[in-house]
């Protein structure tokens, strides 16, 4: 998703790239003293300006502390809370972050418990609460009004800003806050139990262009709240396609009857970017970089996003009808975001497609393994039980496949036999792939065969007069009609063969390779009868072959057989290796799958611009000894890519990409397995197969540095 609003994009600013630096503040309260509380917000505003932030929410009552009671009806302390917030609107005229304070504030006759935005010299809005909570322990009613019905839009701060009658602001929980500094950033502010209620207001501001919600909280704690409000957050985070960004109560509140644990965290998309410990003893920020273009890039894709907002804006007033929303500018000159480097507040995974939580990835690995399988088995239920005719090679994928054809065999009741695994040796065959290949099929209990594709392949190369069959040897003979006629006479025999046995080809091209174009199109292994790995990226499938090993799916002598497999060099195997030149490597030739598979992660799933993903895989993959792994990984596969290296690959990827679509449009059926994407035709990516790859390249060369 491109940046529109900006055409100066300095590559390695966190803002150009379309990140935003929020922060939920927990602090010391100083009960009933507003001066006290004010300066200690402004006193942690200077710190997390020079971190960057612009975006801070501290907790409910930040000014008051939220447990005074009934000393919230005090004249004094209502009047100490005005001259309070005209202290923070004052020092904020030198300040970065739009600062999130909770007050008590009188409108009319009542009070209401409100959030009060103050930025650059200005308060900037104030945002009621919407829902008090009167049951249990609280008691909310009794000091307030509920922040909805017919309120003024405005509220009159006496003693607040320049002028000596004080400022009108806007009021209501209806108010959006527009950074145009900061494209995408849209903050919504709403107070604890409106959090808890089935439709929160933040779901409606969602809905209405908010991409972070923000909840300041006093929220005392009990036993089992804590995870209760991190699901909360979650749920809303990726409910409404937003950050959430949570800051409750902690040290200070009054210890009568509850207790406070100051907790503070922020969600995005359903994802926790960070939190601080419970139970400080001195002020906690939570800081991290929320991923606005990814959340556009999410709400772009997610088209029912729009259709809910459109529900909710028929014949509705606000606060429930999205579209009556009032939007509150905070202009370019008051708040100016740094364009400079200032790092990236967040983790980013290498391995988009592989979690690095070991759990997770168990977790993953058996549904995908799962889908293949069901999947397999419900398209030979459908066409009448034929046998399954696969060519194996001992490479990962031919060996994923089987296993999960094997696996699908059992649990149709079938025998193994009627899988026919097929090795074909080439021109470049080794020994060993082809030990593993008729080593792991022989295990499993397949019926095997070896087909020799050598005199055939030479017959062939001879009638076409190719410099091969006319005894010619050597690196420059080996070309793309060399290679492709081996690739293409294995698929003929394995569709021959299925004609004549009454079976299906499987295929076993994956996911990468389709992005690649690394196949041979028509009557080779781009085609098949049904593409079991066709949405399995290949850094996935290593760890999909670990797995299996790990639950003892298969004999132990399988299972031995796979773990060299997983050992093995990734290699087409079709160019013979001699003394000056090693075996044919795939990833020297297309870049390395970990980096390819990165870069396609980002592009189905959310449609990025090439440099910003250049800037994210730099974040990822400049430093081996920062950030997890995932569990498993070899130790030699754990290294460390320059932007230099990202640049060159990125460029491979598009050009590849962008040239190969013809392959993808003609794609046999295959399950989508991972929820990054898939690249049928009839699923997640549709494409003209004459598209143009010169704006991507150029975005490439004119927004990446070359070092």
């Amino acid at each position: 998703m491109s940046n529109p609003e900006r055409t100066d994009i300095a590559f390695h600013s966190a803002y150009d790239q379309g990140f935003a630096r929020v922060a939920a503040v927990t602090l010391p309260v100083s009960m009933g003293d507003p001066a006290a509380n004010a300066a200690a917000v402004v006193e942690q505003a200077r710190a997390l300006a020079a971190d960057g932030v612009v975006l801070a929410a501290f907790p409910e009552l930040t000014l008051t502390g939220y447990s005074v009671d009934d000393l919230l009806l005090d004249d004094l302390l209502t009047a100490n809370v005005l001259a309070a917030l005209e202290t923070i609107r004052a020092a904020s005229a030198d300040l970065l972050p739009a600062l999130v304070v909770g007050a008590p504030l009188r409108v009319g006759d009542r009070l209401l418990n409100c959030a009060v935005v103050i930025q650059g010299g200005a308060v900037r809005g104030v945002a009621p609460k919407s829902y008090l909570p009167t049951y249990r322990e609280f008691y909310e009613s009794r000091h307030f009004a509920a922040g909805v019905g017919d309120l003024p839009a405005t509220v009159r701060l006496p003693g607040v800003g320049p002028d000596a009658d004080g400022v009108s602001v806007p009021l209501g929980p209806d108010l959006l806050f527009a950074v145009e500094d900061v494209p995408g950033l849209v903050f919504h502010v709403e107070i604890c139990e409106d959090m808890w209620v089935p439709v929160p207001p933040s779901s409606i501001a969602a809905l209405a262009g908010a991409t972070v919600l923000v909840n300041l909280s006093g929220s005392p704690v009990t036993v089992g709240r804590a995870e209760q409000r991190r699901l909360m957050a979650r749920a809303s985070s990726a409910r409404d396609l937003a950050a959430y960004v949570y800051a409750a109560a902690g040290q200070g509140e009054s210890s009568t009857d509850l207790a406070w644990d100051g907790q503070t965290f922020v969600y995005e998309n359903g994802t926790l970017l960070g939190k601080t410990e419970r139970f400080p003893d001195s002020p906690r920020a939570t800081v991290v970089d929320v991923d606005l273009e990814g959340l556009r890039a999410e709400r772009l894709r997610q088209g029912t996003f729009d259709d809910n907002r459109r529900t909710f804006a028929r014949g509705s007033a606000a606060p429930t009808n999205p579209d009556a929303f009032r939007t509150v500018r905070i202009p370019r000159d008051a708040l100016s975001a740094p364009r400079t480097d200032i790092g990236l507040r967040r983790e980013v995974s290498r391995f988009p497609f592989v979690p690095n939580d070991p759990d997770r990835l168990a977790q993953d690995c058996y549904e995908a393994y799962n889908i293949q399988v069901s999947a397999l088995e419900q398209r030979l239920r459908a066409i009448g039980n034929p046998k399954l005719i696969i060519g194996v090679s001992g490479g990962l994928d031919s060996t994923h496949a089987l296993i999960v054809a094997a696996r699908a065999m059992d649990r149709l009741g079938r025998p193994r036999t009627d899988i026919h695994a097929i090795t074909m040796p080439g021109f470049a065959t080794s020994a060993a792939t082809k030990h593993n290949a008729l080593a792991l099929a022989t295990a499993l209990g397949c019926h095997v065969e070896e087909l020799d594709i050598r005199p055939v392949a030479e017959q062939m190369l001879t009638a076409m007069d190719h410099p091969y069959g006319r005894g010619e040897r050597g690196r420059e003979v080996y070309d793309v009609t060399f290679e492709n006629v081996q690739a293409g006479l294995r698929t003929d025999f394995l569709f021959r063969i299925a004609g004549a046995r009454g079976g299906i080809v499987l295929g076993t091209g994956d996911l990468s390779e389709l992005a690649l174009g690394w196949c041979t199109f028509g009557v080779g292994d781009q085609m098949a009868h049904y593409g079991v790995n066709a949405g399995v990226p290949k850094t996935l499938i290593q760890h999909l072959i670990r797995w299996v090993v790990a639950e003892k799916l298969f004999s132990e002598q399988a299972c031995e057989v796979l773990l060299a497999v997983l050992n093995t060099e990734i290699s087409p195997e079709l160019v013979p290796a001699d003394d000056d030149e090693p075996i044919q490597s795939t990833q020297a030739r297309i870049g390395p799958y970990a980096l390819q598979d990165f870069t396609l992660w980002h592009v189905l799933r959310r449609g990025e611009r090439p440099s910003r993903i250049a800037f994210l895989a730099e974040k990822a993959w400049a430093d081996p000894s920062v950030g997890q792994w995932p569990a498993g990984l070899p130790e030699e596969e754990k290294v460390a890519y320059t932007l230099a290296d990202i640049r060159k690959w990125e460029l491979v990827f598009f050009r590849r990409f962008f040239s190969s679509q013809f392959k993808r449009s003609t794609l046999p059926n295959g399950p989508k397995v991972v929820g990054g994407g898939t690249l049928s035709p009839r699923g997640d990516w549709r494409m003209p197969s004459d598209a143009d790859a010169g704006p991507w390249l150029a975005e490439i060369e004119r927004n990446v540095p070359e070092i």
